[in-house]
């Protein structure tokens, strides 16, 4: 249920010990308030302190990506935490991407995400971890489209396949919107918008809906 984006229902039937990191995930693509992910993770602490600096690392991330009154050590912190969740099986191969994007997006270290999401992938591979693999399919494909932009569009195409073929219906349509954007102007392109639109809108994805809005014409 938490790939379709029923948050709410893998809420209900959720073990403790997983409503952090549905919270989490559900705060992520639709940035309601954060409070009760906020509980549910320092809640975990006691129990398992690794994954609860994780999701809290997720958290903060998020502060700062969407520039939601971040504090001044979120970026500290949160690579802190992500690093230490590395050494952690469960968590490393996300714990590794995730640390790409925080060098990437907020650390403007383009060159230092890149060697994460290659550790990322090489992690999701050896461990048949098809969704992670989507996420660095997606990320590397990116890096490419300037210098290799037949293999980049390859690769955001797998992101996209990966994606749909396991039912997680809020990465799939991100995946169909950054396919479309690299695409030339068509009905394969139109396709994929309206994909991601109506799966934005049914679930409440509130930044794929922005990344969806028209830009204004120019002034």
């Amino acid at each position: 249920m938490r790939r379709a984006g029923r948050w709410d229902e893998a809420l209900a039937c959720a073990a403790p010990a997983d409503r952090a990191e549905i919270l989490v995930d559900r705060h992520w693509w639709q940035l309601d308030d954060p409070a009760e992910a906020h509980e549910a993770v320092a809640e975990l602490a006691s129990s398992d302190p690794v994954r609860s600096g994780y999701l809290d690392a997720q958290l903060r991330y998020v502060r700062l990506l969407f520039a939601r009154s971040p504090q001044a050590d979120d970026a500290s912190r949160a690579r802190n935490a992500f690093a230490a969740a590395t050494a952690d099986l469960r968590l490393a191969g996300w714990a590794t991407f995730w640390l790409g994007v925080l060098a990437e997006n907020i650390d403007r270290k383009s060159d230092e995400a890149t060697v994460a999401y290659h550790r990322a992938q090489d992690r999701a591979v050896a461990q048949g971890d098809a969704l992670l693999e989507s996420y660095t399919a997606r990320h590397i494909g990116a890096h490419l489209l300037k210098e290799r932009r037949d293999e980049g569009l390859r690769l955001l195409r797998r992101s996209y396949h990966l994606r749909a073929t396991l039912g997680a219906r809020p990465q799939t349509a991100a995946a169909a919107l950054a396919l479309a954007l690299e695409l030339r102007v068509g009905p394969e392109a139109d396709q994929l918008r309206e994909t991601a639109s109506l799966t934005a809108r049914d679930l409440r994805l509130t930044w794929l809906l922005d990344a969806l809005s028209p830009c204004p014409p120019p002034a």
